[in-house]
């Protein structure tokens, strides 16, 4: 019979195998394709992008918060606490970028293509897509170790 914390690391595994499955597409896909759409039409384009990657990102990315802040307050018999600080802290990671470059570079790109910050969103992201992976990979060591 699983108990909450059972639900609570395979909430958490789950939410963070979605957030790296969107974000590798968002850096490898979508963002690049960005520069693509052409000056006439990519403030609208940006208008309409970001209510909906923040609808489509809400969720798991608010799972994966509540259940990587339970794990701290409440590890798993069996997981190191080294294990969960690391894994909070590569979950941490995607927020820092997210409000200091991220939101900024939208904001930017809100008013029209910018080449320049278009490649530092691009470039920045990549912090978040490896940040998120290595979540990811943190959260699969979490549930084989938790007892």
């Amino acid at each position: 019979m699983m108990d909450s914390t059972d639900l609570v690391v395979i909430a958490h595994l789950v939410s963070s195998l979605l957030m790296v499955g969107m974000i590798w597409t968002v850096q490898i896909v979508h963002y690049p394709l960005m520069a693509l759409v052409g000056p006439e039409r990519f403030a609208a384009y940006e208008a309409a992008h970001a209510p909906r990657m923040a609808a489509v990102v809400l969720l798991p990315w608010t799972v994966q918060g509540l259940t990587t802040t339970w794990l701290l307050v409440a590890p798993p018999a069996g997981v190191r606490a080294t294990l969960i600080l690391a894994t909070a802290v590569a979950a941490l990671v995607p927020v820092v970028v997210t409000v200091l470059a991220s939101i900024p570079a939208h904001t930017r790109l809100a008013a029209g293509f910018d080449a320049h910050v278009h490649a530092r969103l691009v470039g920045t992201n990549w912090i978040r897509t490896l940040a998120w992976t290595a979540h990811a990979v943190l959260a699969v060591a979490v549930l084989i170790t938790a007892g």
